[in-house]
């Protein structure tokens, strides 16, 4: 199983939300380059990125510094919050990003989703987020009664390979990640999983590589010291 240590971004800075509320953020680093350089240090290759400025207003105000995370970082960096329509896809693939998310607008268009893993052949995820079970769009603000796991069974057929699934109930709260949730969306034929939202102990790693999940992504819980980086990349790269 990947590990994916999280690097969220908010005017330039590393941050993380607790819930997907602006109002609850804590403010971590001014140097994202840094921020990732340590991650490599530790032993990561991958990364997760949220432009989370992108997310709200849909202009792309960290593309630079995403830019410069990419370039000299050398790690595979999958990035969301700003892929909402054509042109925004493709800025962030000519800066070297190896993979973009997208996220509301695969339930609200997702004929765009579609045409966009078309494009980018295994260069687009799905990003789902859900609170008890239903997805929430528009930077989680908004609860849809779409549910989370049919969704999640769509997305082979229009070409999807890849989704980051979040239980944006636990996200930031450092509470455990929720392991049956996960478990039902990996026996999706098709689709690598990605566990983001609430991974905070060598416990949730453990059992989530046993599922056999593709990657799960890890954020508040590295930046509070509550999980070693290199332990995480060592249990995810041993569990089977």
């Amino acid at each position: 199983m990947l590990i994916f240590p999280a690097i969220d971004l908010r005017d330039g800075r590393v941050v993380r939300l607790v819930e997907g509320d602006y109002d609850r953020m804590t403010v971590y680093s001014d140097d994202p380059v840094a921020t990732a350089e340590s991650f490599r240090a530790a032993g990561a290759t991958h990364l997760h990125m949220v432009d989370l400025d992108a997310a709200r207003t849909g202009e792309l105000r960290n593309l630079g510094c995403i830019e410069r995370v990419v370039r000299e970082s050398k790690l595979f960096v999958q990035v969301g919050g700003g892929g909402r329509d054509e042109d925004s896809v493709a800025r962030y693939q000519g800066i070297g990003v190896s993979r973009v998310i997208i996220g509301s607008v695969a339930i609200t268009r997702p004929g765009f989703l579609e045409e966009m893993a078309a494009r980018y052949p295994g260069r687009i995820a799905a990003g789902v987020d859900a609170r008890d079970g239903r997805i929430a769009i528009h930077g989680w603000r908004e609860l849809t009664d779409v549910p989370a796991l049919a969704f999640l069974r769509s997305l082979p057929r229009m070409g999807a390979r890849v989704a980051v699934y979040t239980d944006i109930g636990r996200d930031g709260l450092l509470g455990g990640a929720n392991i049956e949730a996960y478990r039902e969306a990996y026996e999706i034929e098709g689709l690598d999983v990605i566990a983001s939202g609430g991974v905070s102990s060598e416990s949730d790693v453990t059992r989530l590589a046993a599922l056999g999940v593709y990657g799960a992504i890890i954020g508040k819980a590295l930046y509070a010291g509550k999980l070693d980086l290199r332990r995480a990349i060592k249990i995810g790269g041993i569990v089977q």
